[in-house]
């Protein structure tokens, strides 16, 4: 049933204008990260990494956790309409199924953009005059991400689910994100799902921010993930579950 489940959102995605968000949000961290690395050279001197501080702190708490609402947005907006609600509710699946199969397509949504957000950091790199290829630390960075994004992923679907707005779950996500700056700074980032992907990208850091730190890294993300996830089925499966 899993195995449909995921099918069926995949088909949602088909020939959907998600994907122009996909290719063009990422453009403007990377082009807001780059103006701002070039314009400040006497003071970033560390190459790529002073590179990758710009576009991460962009990317990581004005951009990411929106483009994520707006994709869950997307998924739930079909059960939303007329009145499909009714009919997901009687649909012969699972309806845990039904949650852990929107959160695997967006997590495969978050991978690709990872990727796409690489490579867009590598070609402004090289534009930018930097020798050689992003340092190895860059990648793993954003392999982290993912897992940093987990929280924000199930926080996503579980605000997307109860609200029927296409726009409000977005603006929740960009006050969560910015709000992290200030709760990152204070060191309590670990008790905030929206800080984790700030933390993995290591934003506005040259080096490693969340060395020896990653036992509490991990639990974090897990806990996020396990809380959003199981409140989403538990909303689901009560009756009296209505989109506002």
């Amino acid at each position: 049933m899993l195995r449909s489940c995921i099918r069926a959102e995949r088909k949602k995605l088909r020939s959907s204008a998600i994907w122009l968000l996909f290719l063009i949000v990422p453009v403007f961290p990377a082009i807001m990260g780059t103006f701002n690395y070039l314009g400040n050279l006497a003071v970033l001197k560390n190459g790529w990494y002073s590179l990758w501080t710009q576009h991460t702190l962009f990317y990581t708490d004005f951009f990411y956790a929106p483009l994520i609402a707006a994709y869950a947005a997307y998924l739930w907006r079909m059960e939303h309409l007329n009145h499909n609600w009714n009919f997901l509710m009687t649909a012969p699946v699972p309806l845990k199924d039904l949650i852990l199969a929107k959160f695997i397509v967006l997590f495969q949504m978050t991978v690709f953009t990872q990727i796409w957000i690489g490579i867009l950091f590598f070609v402004c790199g090289k534009l930018a005059g930097l020798p050689g290829l992003m340092p190895l630390s860059c990648i793993f960075w954003l392999f982290r991400g993912c897992i940093g994004s987990l929280g924000i992923i199930a926080l996503s679907l579980l605000l997307s689910m109860v609200i029927r707005s296409f726009s409000v779950p977005v603006i929740l996500a960009l006050f969560g994100s910015i709000v992290s700056l200030g709760i990152v700074a204070k060191g309590a980032g670990y008790f905030w799902p929206y800080a984790l992907m700030m933390l993995a990208m290591n934003a506005n850091s040259a080096t490693d921010n969340m060395a020896g730190t990653y036992v509490p890294f991990l639990f974090s993300a897990a806990l996020f993930l396990f809380l959003f996830l199981e409140t989403a089925i538990f909303l689901l499966k009560k009756k009296d579950v209505h989109s506002v």
